[in-house]
């Protein structure tokens, strides 16, 4: 082992108390391979459901052979891992790598609870900021030496090659959004409120923020959002009805769902007008189905679209956000909260009730 450090360690699902904060042991890096230590790690849903942290931010303590990303000491943002190498990665369209999920979730032994071999997995999306030392590949590197000015920009930074990007991505990237578009942003979470900054800053005439929590619709409409709906006092309106009563009475052009809710992506595809855009970006339970009559869907024209991490390319986008923010139009420290790593129960329970859109665990 090259390192000891602390860890968040699952070994059961975060509900029935299965994560556990621990001392591990860091293997040494390989080839393409930085060790990092971590100054801070976002908190997303997806965590809950898969057990990693996605979005991070560090100083590199240590390189392998072959990196040319960052030196030690460099200060780095950490996005998702791709091949970078097959037809689609060299077209520029890295989020839909076909390795895509070997390379973010695939079961790399990093991390060890005793000296010896690594028996712990802990390369989720290629790098997992789960821990305060952690091995990162190269490709999900962003090197931020002339994007921060301080280790507490590094810090507020940490979830912009995740839930941030692809919140945004959906509406610049995705949508390719203009000012002729209304948008419908479902669930306004860090994903759904970093979409709703992505539609002001795209100029859309309408921006409508749908959610059933009364402080994140507050926040939505301060941020950007012409409209909003509460799904929780629409009473004997169709959520379908309500929606298109603020865009034209025929609907929204693009439908964005942050939420992953089995009946707000029916009822997005339904509401969304014809020729419209339905960009799927919420992670849907696992066994959610979606059924489509299929000739209907064929004569509404409408493009039914996935989209992993806002189609973006982290070592373009994540300066061309960071330059937003210095601008004062992507406003990202109204959704975070930054707190002690060893405080990640209460950060996932802020989240969940939506006392806090993206909790920031801080490593040091």
């Amino acid at each position: 082992m090259a390192s000891r450090g602390r860890a968040i360690v699952c070994h059961d699902t975060h509900a029935n108390g299965g994560w556990k904060m621990e001392e591990v042991g860091v293997r040494k890096p390989g080839e393409g391979e930085l060790l990092v230590e971590m100054v801070a790690s976002g908190v997303c849903h997806t965590d809950v459901i898969v057990g990693g942290l996605p979005g991070g931010s560090g100083y590199v303590k240590e390189i392998g052979s072959g990196v040319t990303v960052a030196q030690v000491g460099d200060p780095v943002l950490l996005s998702y891992a791709f091949c970078d190498k097959c037809e689609i990665c060299k077209a520029g369209h890295y989020s839909h790598c076909p390795d895509f999920n070997a390379l973010n979730f695939g079961p790399q032994k990093i991390f060890s609870t005793e000296d010896g071999e690594p028996e712990i997995s802990g390369a989720f999306f290629g790098q997992s900021s789960f821990a305060n030392l952690s091995i990162v590949k190269q490709c999900s590197v962003v090197n931020a030496k002339d994007l921060v000015k301080d280790k507490k920009e590094l810090q507020l930074f940490a979830p912009l090659g995740c839930g941030i990007q692809t919140g945004s991505g959906s509406v610049i990237n995705v949508a390719q959004a203009t000012e002729k578009d209304i948008i419908v942003i479902m669930g306004l979470g860090g994903v759904g409120l970093s979409a709703v900054m992505g539609a002001k800053i795209a100029g859309c005439r309408t921006i409508i923020g749908i959610d059933r929590v009364g402080s994140r619709l507050e926040l939505a409409t301060e941020l950007g959002c012409t409209h909003v709906i509460d799904g929780s006092k629409l009473g004997d309106r169709s959520l379908g009805d309500a929606v298109k009563e603020l865009s034209d009475g025929v609907g929204p052009t693009v439908t964005i769902d942050a939420s992953g809710a089995p009946a707000l992506i029916r009822a997005g595809v339904d509401f969304t007008r014809n020729r419209g855009r339905i960009i799927q970006v919420g992670a849907a339970p696992f066994d959610f189905k979606l059924e489509l009559e299929m000739n209907a869907f064929m004569s509404t024209g409408k493009q039914l679209i996935g989209a992993v991490e806002g189609h973006a390319y982290p070592p373009e986008y994540v300066p061309k956000m960071v330059q937003w923010y210095r601008e004062g139009k992507f406003p990202i420290d109204k959704l975070v909260k930054f707190m002690p790593a060893d405080q990640f129960d209460q950060a996932l329970k802020e989240m969940h009730d939506g006392t806090t859109i993206k909790p920031i665990l801080c490593w040091s």
